[in-house]
């Protein structure tokens, strides 16, 4: 845990001013918070990456490894058998490949809804016996997910090494 004075101040980037429909507004802020979650995790130091900093055992890895899944799930239909599995990123993992999995899971998350011109039609998702959630729900609780983890990497990264802002 960081002792002393902060190791770094970042610039706090502010929330972004976005197009003039509902879709680019929406997407405008989840790609400010993706942004902001991983930048959280690039350059975290290890073993602290992965030490758990509250009860809960969360760390800040694994929140971005999470968020990863989430992603896949929502707008890839990915399955996930482990919700709770998904809050460990693998030892063997290194920050870069897990920063990378995430920015690739948000990459194809995007393509997906650049042909999503309706907020009100279903994702374009193949889940078996499950109904694709709205792009207008699936794209608020993706805001609603990452920017409540967002909250958590804060936190975890200041314990870490004192490294504040977005």
């Amino acid at each position: 845990m960081a002792t002393g004075p902060r190791a770094h101040r970042r610039r706090d980037t502010p929330p972004p001013r976005t197009g003039t429909t509902e879709a680019e507004t929406l997407r405008g802020f989840l790609d400010y918070l993706r942004t902001s979650v991983a930048a959280k995790v690039e350059g975290a130091p290890e073993p602290a990456v992965r030490t758990a900093a509250v009860p809960s055992g969360t760390n800040l890895l694994g929140l971005l490894h999470h968020l990863t899944h989430v992603e896949r799930a929502l707008f890839l239909g990915e399955e996930v058998t482990d919700w709770p599995g998904t809050f460990r990123a693998p030892p063997q993992d290194t920050v870069d490949e897990v920063v990378g999995r995430y920015r690739t899971a948000v990459e194809r998350a995007n393509a997906v809804l650049d042909g999503c011109a309706d907020p009100a039609a279903p994702l374009p998702r193949a889940r078996p016996g499950k109904p694709a959630p709205s792009v207008r729900w699936a794209l608020t609780h993706m805001i609603e997910e990452t920017g409540r983890h967002a909250g958590h990497a804060d936190i975890l990264r200041e314990l870490i090494d004192g490294t504040t802002g977005r």
